[in-house]
C-alpha cells in the first residue's frame, strides 16, 4: 500500500465549489470526483501545532496542553509506521516544525524536507530592512510597531519571492512530486506533502490575484490581524480576494498531483487522503482568523477527502457521518494493517467507508485556555467559564516548550509534580499553573469579549445567527462533553473550571 497524504493550512471548506464555494476549484472538484467527501468533518484541538498532535496521536491535546511538541509517552502515526516498516517522507513548508514548540514532530518520519520562507520563518537574513520603503509599500496593520518583529520578517522573505517558481508552496509540491517519481515503483510508504497555504499572510501570484478583482486603492493589504471586524467594505473585500487567489494557487497545486496519478496509473494502488488543521474567519461573525473568536463552523467544520483503491471504496460519494481530525492517525495505522495503541479516540475513516462504524456521536474541539465546544453534527455549543481570568488552568507537559520559545522560569517556579494520566504510559507530569504573565495565559485570546456560552441549531441556521434557548438540548451536549472529557483523562479543575460535575 503506499499514501499521500496533503495537508494545507487555514483552508476554509467553504472557498471550495465541491463544499459550495462561490470560486471554481476544479482540482478540488476532481478530487471529490474520486474520493469520498466529508460533510461533517471538525477540527479537535487548536490551532497548527496542537491539530497537528491530534493528527499524529489519534486524540485531543487541548484539554492538558497547549501549542507544545510532542511528547515522550505520544504515540506518533509515522514513528508507528516506521517501526512496522513503512517508510514516511515529509515536505513541508510549515516552518512551526522548526520552532522550540513544534520541534519533535518531523523527526517522526523516516525522511523529511524543508522549504523556507512562510510567513515568519527566519529566513532571509537582512541586518537593515529598508523600513521607510515597506511603510509605503504595506497597509499600516501588516507591520510591526518594532523593527525586526514578526511581521517585519515576512517583508523581508518576500524580497526573495519574486517569480512564481519561488513561492514556498509551490517548492514544496516541486519535492513532493520529485519523491513520486523517484519512488512510484516501491510499496508500503506514506508521502506527507504539507504547505502552509491558504494561511496568512494571502500572498498569491499576479495572474491568479487578477481573477479577483476590488476597488481597494490602498497599499498592499493581505494580512488581516485576529480581531473583530473594523475595516471598510473595500478592505474587506481586498482581504478575502486575496484569500481566494491564494485557494486558487492551492488548487493549481492540487491539480499536479492529481495529473501525476493520472499519469502514473496510481488511483489503482494509492491510497490520496486530503484535509486542513482548521478553517478562517474572512469577516464572517465581524471577525478576522481564528484562536480569539468562537469557534463557528468556519473554523471547525472543515474538509476532508479519502481515495481508497478499492473500488467498493464508495468513490465520488459523501459521507454526512461526524468525523474529526483525531481520526487521521487511526486511519494511517488502518491502512497498513496495524492495531491501535491504548487511549487512542480516533475512528478509521476506512473503517467508516466500509461500513463498520457510524462515525463519532459527538465530537469535542477547541483551545487551551478557551471554551470547550462539542457538536452532535446537528447542535453546536460553545461553553466558556463563567469567568475567564479566575478559574484555575495547568499546562501538563514533561517538554515546557511554547510556540516559539521555553516557558520561562517565572512560569515553572510554581510547577509542582502531577500523577501520570491514563495515557501518558506512567509518566508523571509538570504540573504548570497558567499564570498572568503567561505567554499562553488562561483565556482564549488578549482583548477578547465575546465569551458568551451559546447553543445553535444548524438545521434551521446553519450560518450560526440565531442562538438557541433550550435547557434540555444543553444538558444533552454538556453531557457529551463531560463524556469525551472522562475518555480523555481530563484534569479535574478544568471540570470546576466549566462548572461541570466532576466524575465520581
Amino acid at each position: 500500500m503506499r499514501c499521500i497524504y496533503l495537508v494545507f493550512d487555514s483552508l476554509n471548506r467553504r472557498a471550495l465549489s465541491c463544499y459550495g464555494g462561490i470560486d471554481p476549484t476544479p482540482n478540488f472538484d476532481r478530487l471529490a470526483a474520486r474520493a469520498v467527501t466529508f460533510e461533517r468533518h471538525y477540527i479537535g484541538s487548536m490551532p497548527c501545532m496542537p491539530a497537528r498532535r491530534d493528527m499524529h496521536t489519534g486524540r485531543l491535546n487541548f484539554l492538558h496542553r497547549s501549542w507544545g511538541p510532542l511528547e515522550p509517552f505520544d504515540n506518533s502515526f509515522p514513528e508507528l509506521l516506521k517501526s512496522h516498516g513503512v517508510y514516511s517522507h515529509l515536505v513541508s513548508d510549515h516552518y512551526h516544525y522548526f520552532e522550540d514548540g513544534g520541534a519533535t514532530y518531523h523527526n517522526r518520519y523516516t525522511t523529511w524536507d524543508f522549504i523556507r520562507g512562510q510567513e515568519a520563518d527566519p529566513w532571509v537574513a537582512m541586518v537593515k530592512p529598508p523600513v521607510e520603503r515597506f511603510r509605503e509599500q504595506y497597509h499600516p496593520v501588516q507591520i510591526d510597531q518594532e523593527r525586526g518583529g514578526f511581521r517585519f520578517q515576512n517583508l523581508i522573505n518576500r524580497t526573495q519571492i519574486v517569480n512564481e517558481e519561488d513561492f514556498p508552496s509551490v517548492k514544496c509540491f516541486d519535492q513532493g512530486l520529485a519523491f513520486l517519481r523517484e519512488n512510484r515503483d516501491t510499496d508500503n510508504w506514506v508521502l506527507q506533502i504539507e504547505t502552509f497555504d491558504p494561511h496568512e499572510p494571502f500572498v498569491a501570484p499576479a495572474r491568479l490575484r487578477e481573477r479577483f478583482r476590488t476597488d481597494y486603492q490602498g497599499p498592499i493589504l493581505d494580512w488581516p490581524r485576529y480581531k473583530p471586524v473594523v475595516e471598510r467594505a473595500e478592505e474587506i473585500a481586498e482581504l478575502n480576494a486575496n484569500y481566494r487567489a491564494l485557494v486558487a494557487l492551492c488548487d493549481e497545486q492540487l491539480g499536479r498531483v492529481l495529473d501525476a496519478m493520472d499519469e502514473a496509473g496510481m488511483w489503482s494502488d494509492t491510497c490520496l487522503i486530503l484535509t486542513t488543521d482548521h478553517g478562517f474567519l474572512l469577516a464572517e461573525h465581524d471577525w478576522w482568523g481564528k484562536n480569539c473568536a468562537p469557534f463557528y463552523n468556519e473554523i471547525a467544520n472543515i474538509p476532508l477527502f479519502a481515495h481508497h483503491p478499492d473500488p467498493n471504496q464508495r468513490a465520488g460519494q459523501r459521507i454526512d457521518a461526524l468525523t474529526t481530525n483525531v481520526d487521521i492517525m487511526p486511519t494511517m495505522l488502518d491502512l497498513f494493517g496495524l492495531a491501535l495503541p491504548e487511549h487512542v479516540s480516533g475512528k478509521s475513516l476506512l473503517a467508516l467507508m466500509r461500513g463498520e462504524h457510524a462515525g463519532h456521536k459527538a465530537v469535542l474541539y477547541g483551545i487551551f485556555g478557551g471554551a470547550i465546544n462539542v457538536t452532535d453534527g446537528r447542535y453546536t455549543y460553545f461553553r466558556y467559564p463563567a469567568d475567564m481570568e479566575a478559574r484555575a488552568l495547568n499546562e501538563y507537559t514533561v517538554m515546557p516548550t511554547h510556540m516559539h520559545c521555553r516557558f520561562t522560569p517565572e512560569e515553572l517556579r510554581g510547577s509542582t509534580l502531577a500523577e501520570p494520566f491514563a495515557f501518558t504510559d506512567g509518566v508523571p507530569l509538570l504540573r504548570i499553573p497558567s499564570i498572568a504573565s503567561s505567554i499562553i495565559p488562561p483565556r482564549q485570546g488578549v482583548g477578547v469579549s465575546d465569551t458568551t456560552t451559546v447553543l445553535y441549531d444548524l438545521e434551521p441556521d446553519p450560518a450560526q445567527l440565531s442562538p438557541l434557548d433550550d435547557q434540555e438540548i444543553e444538558e444533552r451536549m454538556c453531557a457529551e462533553i463531560l463524556r469525551i472529557m472522562r475518555e480523555h483523562d481530563a484534569p479535574p479543575e478544568l471540570y470546576d473550571r466549566f462548572d461541570l460535575a466532576r466524575p465520581a
